[in-house]
């Protein structure tokens, strides 16, 4: 069975030195970045895809990781068009291994929904991976409903990938300790998480699935800490004026996927939620991966049938993207 991975990351020299001069002196991200994971990161060749026969995942959906371009100025502009050409061409050799995520110059938002536009319409990539805030503004900001409509009008899915939290919320919540526990407290511990399901929450609460009815978001880590939290998320009816209840917004605007928590029990807990139709595969490739055949192993460890597995492993990415998966 095919099995295809939609949370891939890579990272380009390019984007690495621009992050280096970013004015965000603040943001220690890049720290998570070194050794055997920048290695991985930057190599989308031959040790790639022998990784990926190694934990039986037949393609990845490509996208720059975390911050990605979302703390820079004006020079993201340039920098989304050279990575996005670069991973087309690489997708352009491989073209049955590799799809990819637009990464999007969001400081300036009608560039992005100009470049999303080009990356879908010209490059033939699958919709763009974003990393919830630009710099102070959330991303429900009026600013960045332009590449809502886009990304609505194209019929392409946006990924809400986390990053760290602002200093400020880190400061409060994410410190006290050596700088290593506070970096992972503040990421991949707990605070990542937070980040990007407030985001789509977010979302919710300005309406913009009120205006874009047929957008679609994915959240990695099975939904982003949010998804099990639908029945408290629910009372926000009692507090706002949204169109149709909580939950509703959850089932038709996203889509979930593991992200390499291959967890049977949170598998279980999605199903029940938002259901089969919903639900998408990852590995969160380099932070994730383990050997094994562990990715291939747990898929066909589940208790899924025969077709829901094959829904699980590719057929609802193929069908969310439509006429776009060649």
């Amino acid at each position: 069975m095919k099995l295809i991975a939609i949370e891939e990351h890579f990272l380009t020299k390019a984007v690495r030195e621009a992050w280096s001069k970013n004015p965000d002196k603040d943001d220690p991200t890049q720290n998570l970045h070194l050794g055997e994971i920048e290695n991985r990161l930057e190599d989308i060749g031959n040790v790639r895809l022998q990784l990926m026969e190694e934990t039986g995942i037949d393609v990845q959906v490509l996208s720059l990781t975390s911050p990605s371009l979302h703390n820079l100025g004006s020079e993201s502009i340039n920098l989304a068009i050279e990575t996005n050409n670069y991973i087309t061409e690489i997708i352009r050799k491989t073209p049955d291994r590799f799809q990819g995520f637009a990464a999007l110059p969001m400081y300036t938002p009608k560039e992005a929904a100009k470049e999303l536009e080009r990356s879908v319409n010209e490059l033939g990539l699958k919709g763009a991976m974003l990393c919830g805030r630009t710099r102070e503004k959330n991303l429900d900001h009026k600013d960045f409903w332009e590449v809502f409509e886009c990304a609505e009008t194209l019929g392409v899915p946006l990924f809400i990938h986390p990053q760290i939290p602002q200093k400020a919320v880190r400061d409060i919540y994410y410190t006290g300790f050596d700088d290593m526990t506070d970096l992972a407290f503040s990421t991949f511990g707990l605070g990542w998480h937070y980040e990007a399901g407030i985001q789509f929450v977010r979302l919710i609460l300005a309406k913009v699935f009120d205006r874009f009815p047929n957008l679609q978001i994915i959240l990695g880590h099975w939904g982003e800490v949010i998804l099990f939290y639908t029945e408290r998320l629910a009372s926000l009816n009692r507090a706002t004026q949204l169109s149709k209840p909580f939950i509703d917004y959850v089932r038709q605007n996203l889509y979930i996927t593991a992200s390499g928590m291959f967890s049977h029990d949170y598998l279980q807990r999605s199903l029940e939620i938002i259901g089969i139709d919903r639900i998408l595969f990852s590995s969160d490739y380099p932070y994730q991966y383990r050997q094994g055949h562990d990715a291939r192993n747990f898929l066909e460890a589940t208790a899924l049938s025969d077709e829901d597995k094959r829904k699980f492993a590719f057929a609802n990415w193929e069908q969310l993207i439509g006429g776009r998966n060649h």
